[in-house]
């Protein structure tokens, strides 16, 4: 009876060590002072002020056109409907339409959003390609001019975008490349300076004794690029091809430039001139947040998609 009743102590005590420990391993808990409510008044104040444009969008988007103005104060549409989006889409006739409070002009959604992946997506996968190959060489590859040329890509960042409009026009209208996709992406589906500098920064950070590891296997520079280098920088190039994504996906003045045509037509030059052609005295708002709201939603789902993935890839060690 004795040792029975002295082991039950001791396996009590046993028992409540690790749940002591784990006590001990947990960080304090902060305390919720005035500094921390001020930070969380400061964070939503700049959410709501960020976010609000984006929910009058929609707002104005689900109204009927008849009543927009008489509901200009209400931040909910007293008159909801979704035949803003049905006229946009082609989905309503021209009756259905003007009874929304349409204008009449034309929006080939449809077509537009094709030509606008089109655009976005050589872009994306040319540059990304390009201007990854561009950052190993300069970060890794031993040739005369390097130096050079690296200076010439850094300088290059300092040359604002505008600068550059008129030399690339007359370009790709001697080369009879105007109302074409080609000549849309002509002038960045190489490189920018940004994303070379940004991947050649990175790849100067990955340790040596890897790529040297796979020379001794009997790798090259050019497989060491596609199969050591590229599966370590998934971070980096997820982030420069979503930077890019959004970036040709909301371009405007280049594609208004050279791709014009309605064959041609971007997304974003499409709504524009669907608001110029409204011949109503009036633009047709409803109709122009309605196509506003459907055009972010691709970017949106990228977003959403891979996020998450850049944030937990991401990082300037080389390693994992």
């Amino acid at each position: 009876m004795s040792t029975s009743t002295q082991a039950r102590p001791t396996a009590r005590a046993a028992s409540s060590k690790p749940a002591a420990d784990e006590s001990e391993r947990r960080p304090p808990r902060r305390k919720f002072g005035l500094g921390r409510a001020l930070a969380w008044l400061v964070l939503g104040v700049s959410l709501l002020i960020t976010l609000f444009p984006f929910y009058w969008m929609l707002r104005t988007a689900l109204t009927d056109g008849n009543h927009l103005y008489s509901d200009s104060t209400s931040l909910w549409p007293e008159h909801f409907t979704f035949a803003n989006f049905k006229r946009v889409l082609g989905l309503a006739s021209d009756e259905e339409s003007r009874a929304a409070g349409g204008s009449g002009a034309d929006l080939d959604f449809l077509l537009y959003t094709r030509n606008s992946i089109i655009y976005t997506t050589a872009i994306v996968v040319g540059q990304t390609l390009s201007c990854a190959m561009a950052g190993y060489a300069l970060a890794r590859l031993r040739f005369r001019g390097r130096e050079f040329a690296f200076a010439v890509v850094v300088g290059a960042l300092m040359v604002p975008p505008i600068f550059t409009l008129l030399p690339n026009f007359v370009m790709v209208k001697d080369l009879g490349m105007l109302n074409s996709f080609a000549g849309m992406v002509a002038p960045t589906l190489l490189m920018t300076p940004f994303t070379v500098f940004f991947l050649r920064q990175f790849f100067m950070s990955i340790p040596r004794e890897i790529e040297e590891a796979a020379m001794l296997d009997g790798a090259g520079h050019w497989r060491i690029f596609w199969r050591v280098v590229l599966p370590m920088s998934k971070g980096p190039i997820l982030t420069i091809a979503l930077t890019t994504a959004v970036w040709a996906w909301k371009d405007y003045l280049w594609p208004l430039l050279v791709g014009n045509e309605p064959d041609n037509r971007v997304l974003t030059t499409g709504i524009g001139v669907f608001l110029q052609q409204s011949p109503n005295a009036r633009p047709d708002w409803t109709g122009l947040m309605a196509a506003s709201t459907l055009s972010v939603i691709p970017m949106l789902i990228l977003l959403v998609v891979f996020g998450r993935r850049i944030v937990n890839g991401l990082n300037f060690t080389g390693l994992k």
